[in-house]
């Protein structure tokens, strides 16, 4: 699986529906997924990961480092 850098960043969400036991995921610029329930799932459970920890990241950079008087 790659990871580019360099790719659009979206603040849409993608689109879920459910079709014959399938997930359907439509996404910005052209993302067309079905997913069995459970890859649906684990997709769920690392998609609440991975914003968390940009969310702390995000908040983190914010913080003020400098040490206090």
């Amino acid at each position: 699986m790659r990871h580019d850098q360099g790719n659009q960043t979206y603040d849409e969400a993608t689109e879920v529906t459910t079709e014959e036991g399938r997930v359907l995921l439509d996404g910005p610029d052209g993302v067309d997924v079905a997913l069995t329930p459970d890859a649906a799932l684990e997709t769920g459970n690392r998609l609440i990961e991975g914003a968390a920890e940009a969310v702390g990241k995000e908040r983190f950079a914010k913080m003020d480092h400098r040490p206090k008087p």
